[in-house]
């Protein structure tokens, strides 16, 4: 019995230090993400081998691991830029973007765990004040947002995309122009579609006037041809054919064979 105190306090040690070291040791990553591997005294950060993956791993004591979200992610970034004339333009962008999984230690070593402020919107900025330079605020206003998005997201991912960042796209949310210039746009604009919308009559109003005209003129032709064609010959012809045509009709009537003075019948009736 008086052995037991001796036995059981290095035990009970032995138990608190594992306990510890195991505390210590374990680390669990969730879900999305990775985790990288500093090693204290094996060379710090590890970049030839993959990130540790989701779940739970055992590591030395004397080693850490820095945790990295993997998955897609959003950042938004609110800018003024200058437009092409020098003029004050109020730009509302985000970016979709993630770490590249396989390099996260060398971003890492080289970035670090504030990549996003460091590298990806300092890079944005830059293309964005690049890109909105080219265009004049009305080209900005109306039509050429799809441009500038697709150009911010070029000339982005051409710079991060050897910065271990994967950019996977730039949406341009929002573009404020400065009050004063933002109504002289909306008028010209408006001046512009009034303008094409009193062409479009003049050319309907021309094409209904050409269609009447050729109309008038077929039919001008089509009775001039008739005429040509009308002989007396004919015309007797026609008067005969009518005149017996009606003369089977039970209504009384008296018919006189070459009374008229164009030699056609004349029809005398009761009725």
């Amino acid at each position: 019995m008086d052995k037991l105190p001796k036995i059981a306090l290095p035990a009970v040690f032995i138990l608190i230090v594992l306990v510890i070291l195991i505390s210590k040791s374990a680390v669990t990553i969730g879900s999305g993400e990775a985790g990288v591997l500093y090693k204290t005294f094996g060379g710090g950060v590890v970049t030839d081998e993959p990130p540790l993956g989701e779940g739970f791993h055992i590591v030395a004591p004397w080693n850490k691991v820095y945790i990295y979200e993997v998955r897609q992610q959003e950042v938004f970034e609110k800018m003024n830029v200058l437009s092409s004339n020098g003029l004050d333009i109020k730009l509302d962008a985000s970016a979709w973007f993630q770490p590249k999984y396989n390099e996260l230690g060398k971003l890492h070593q080289e970035k670090g765990e504030d990549y996003v402020q460091r590298v990806l919107l300092f890079t944005i900025r830059s293309a964005a004040r690049s890109v909105v330079g080219r265009y004049t605020p009305e080209q900005l206003y109306s039509s050429k947002r799809d441009a500038i998005q697709a150009e911010i997201f070029d000339e982005t991912q051409k710079i991060v995309d050897d910065e271990y960042i994967q950019l996977n796209e730039i949406l341009v949310r929002d573009v404020t122009l400065p009050p004063t210039i933002k109504d002289a746009i909306e008028r010209k604009l408006k001046q512009e579609q009034e303008s094409l919308e009193y062409e479009f009559r003049l050319v309907t109003a021309s094409k209904e006037a050409e269609k009447v005209r050729i109309e008038a003129q077929g039919k001008a032709d089509a009775n001039r041809i008739l005429s040509a064609s009308l002989t007396d010959k004919i015309l007797q012809d026609k008067g005969i054919d009518a005149t017996l045509k009606l003369s089977e009709s039970p209504n009384s009537k008296v018919i006189v064979v070459g009374g008229g003075e164009s030699g056609l019948p004349l029809i005398l009736g009761n009725n």
